[in-house]
């Protein structure tokens, strides 16, 4: 492993994405989900939460907390979120293990209320998001420099356009980014780690079972 190719060796001495070096939790969160496409909406939906929840804050923070946050958040259901009143604000604050930031935990409620409509008026929260992914994919970036450069992309920058003209807090093109590398939009596991082979054919193989919701998603975005 080269210094700059953006490879560390994980805990098993193998090559993985630099991110999440010397962190058991980053590690497991990088093997076992980073990258592994997905149409569950709850999925999908904490997903965009955790995302608004980093927001000056760093990863392995947010996802040491992820399970106080699912407990808080009824499982990140947003049927049921939606119906939560604002006033629900104030005890959740007081909730073991909350990222105790009103603004953050109110947007929560409110990206529910936005989420479902979203759903019943296309007929899929999926298949909406989904329709902002790269038809063909992105190849990985060309090494840890690349990596580090490419925070944002077109996709993004519709998908956290496209959500904040429907109210949608906490959300910007860098974080719509990160979302979409964690439900495998792309695949931006770098060359030569362990999980990149086995993320893309996972992909292909999502492609291949989904492809009517894709196809319509792909032919919505067309009219738009």
């Amino acid at each position: 492993m080269t210094a700059g190719s953006g490879l560390r060796a994980g805990s098993d001495g193998r090559p993985r994405c630099f991110w999440c070096a010397g962190d058991p939790g980053c590690e497991r969160y990088h093997d076992r989900e980073w990258g592994r496409p997905t149409a569950a909406e709850r999925a999908l939906f904490e997903k965009l939460c955790l995302e608004g929840f980093q927001a000056g804050l760093s990863w392995r923070l947010v996802l040491a907390r992820r399970d106080a946050l699912r407990r808080a958040f009824a499982d990140f259901d947003f049927e049921q979120l939606a119906r939560w009143p604002e006033e629900r604000v104030a005890d959740l604050l007081t909730q073991p293990g909350m990222i105790r930031h009103p603004g953050k935990i109110a947007a929560v409620l409110e990206n529910a209320r936005i989420a479902r409509r979203i759903r019943d008026e296309t007929g899929s929260f999926a298949a909406f998001l989904w329709s902002f992914a790269p038809r063909h994919g992105e190849p990985a970036p060309a090494g840890a420099r690349a990596f580090a450069a490419r925070r944002q992309s077109p996709q993004s920058q519709r998908l956290a356009r496209a959500l904040r003209a429907r109210g949608w807090r906490f959300l910007g093109p860098v974080s719509a980014y990160a979302f979409m590398q964690a439900v495998g939009f792309v695949n931006d596991h770098l060359e030569g780690c362990i999980l990149r082979a086995e993320v893309e054919a996972l992909r292909r193989r999502f492609f291949r079972d989904h492809e009517t919701l894709l196809r319509g998603s792909w032919d919505t975005r067309q009219s738009r």
